[in-house]
Parts: C-alpha cells; structure tokens; sequence
C-alpha cells in the first residue's frame, strides 16, 4: 500500500475550467476573458494556502501558451528573461537579490507590454518586500482568492468522484474534512488513493477503507 500511495497521485493538469469557482467567480471571469483575448493586466493574486494560486498562476500560463504567447511560471524564483506572460508564485519567498531582479523584470515588462502574474500570501501592502518591487505589485488588478468552505469542498470530491466514475458516500467526504488536512489538493491525493484502492479490492470506498490508506500514508511518512 505505501508504494501504491507513492504511485497514485497523477498530475491533474490545472486548467481555468477544472478551477472549484467557490466565492472567486468574478477572478475566474477576468482570467478566462484576458487568455481568450480580452484585455490583458498585471494581476496580483492573494490568500491562504490551498486556495488556488498556484492552480490559477499555472493554468494561465497553459492558456496562453496554448495560444501562442510564450510563458513561464516560477516558484519563489525570478527567471533569467522575459516572455509574453511571466507568472511568480510565493513572492513573499524571494530574497533580497531576488526582489531586486523582479524589480528590474517588471520594468522591462512593462516596456515590451509584457503580462505578469503574481501570487503571494497577501495583499501587496502587506508583504515584506522592498518598497518599490510594492509599489510595482500594486500596479496591477489584486484579488483575494476566497478558500473553499465545507460545503464547496464537499460538493468539489463529489464531483471529482463522479469524473473518475465512482460515488463517494457523504459519511466518507465529511470524514475525509473532520480527519485530513483540509486544502483541496491533498483532499484530491487522498480521493486518489481511496479510488485505486477501491479498484482493487471491488469494493465501494467506505470509512474502514479510507483509515486503512490513512494509517498506511501516516506509517509511510
């Protein structure tokens, strides 16, 4: 079981349309519109862990380079040049040189009428960051991303069960939100999980079953 929990976690390409929406409708739209050819903006995204800035930062970045502009995402990181779209996730993370190089990209973004995208734990004011790489952040659209309450993260597994053909019973989703850690993705690994397994044995996903990969996942730790 520990190699299968390794195993199963396949990479669900994250695209704006498998996006949970939640209390985010009116950022999900704007982001559809600019990678469909509405207006372009810098966009700063914020909110808690889990809420789905990476999700969103990556999906834009395959939205766009789907339609020819070339893009990038990078992680607490700064690239080397500049593209079409540059997307930066966990800005609060970038060191002092790095802030400095953002500084500098996003000057000749702004030149070349380049897009970024950036994503951090909070609002633009907020983050410890130099002054200027701020006031730059600032330039652009802030969102709040809103996390998904109890009932959306109920209503999101049942809908991720139903597109991997199984049904998950309601006694199993409340568990998995009172027992597991609660952000969507390793919500998702775990619903993985319980469906390989589930396979496996011809047996509907059931409580036993998901404390059995639970146990097994904390063993494999």
């Amino acid at each position: 079981m520990s190699q299968l929990l390794l195993d199963i976690a396949p990479e669900h390409s994250p695209t704006l349309d498998n996006f949970v929406t939640g209390r985010n409708a009116e950022l999900l739209r704007l982001l559809q519109d600019m990678t469909t050819g509405g207006e372009l903006h810098n966009v700063h995204l914020w909110g808690e862990t889990g809420s789905g800035k990476t999700h969103l930062l990556r999906a834009c970045v395959r939205a766009f380079a789907e339609r020819g502009y070339t893009a990038v995402y990078a992680a607490a990181e700064v690239p080397e040049t500049s593209t079409d779209v540059v997307a930066i996730d966990d800005v609060e993370r970038l060191d002092e040189a790095a802030q400095i190089r953002m500084f500098d990209l996003f000057n000749r973004m702004r030149e070349a009428q380049g897009i970024m995208l950036v994503a951090g734990s909070a609002a633009p004011l907020h983050l410890a960051l130099r002054d200027d790489l701020r006031s730059r952040l600032g330039w652009g659209l802030i969102y709040q991303l809103h996390a998904l309450n109890d009932d959306e993260k109920c209503a999101a597994l049942r809908e991720q069960a139903r597109q991997r053909g199984f049904t998950l019973p309601e006694e199993v989703v409340r568990y998995l939100l009172t027992h597991v850690r609660r952000d969507l993705p390793g919500l998702v690994t775990i619903l993985d999980a319980l469906d390989e397994h589930s396979l496996r044995l011809q047996r509907q996903p059931s409580i036993p079953m998901l404390k059995e990969i639970l146990q097994d996942l904390h063993r494999s730790l």
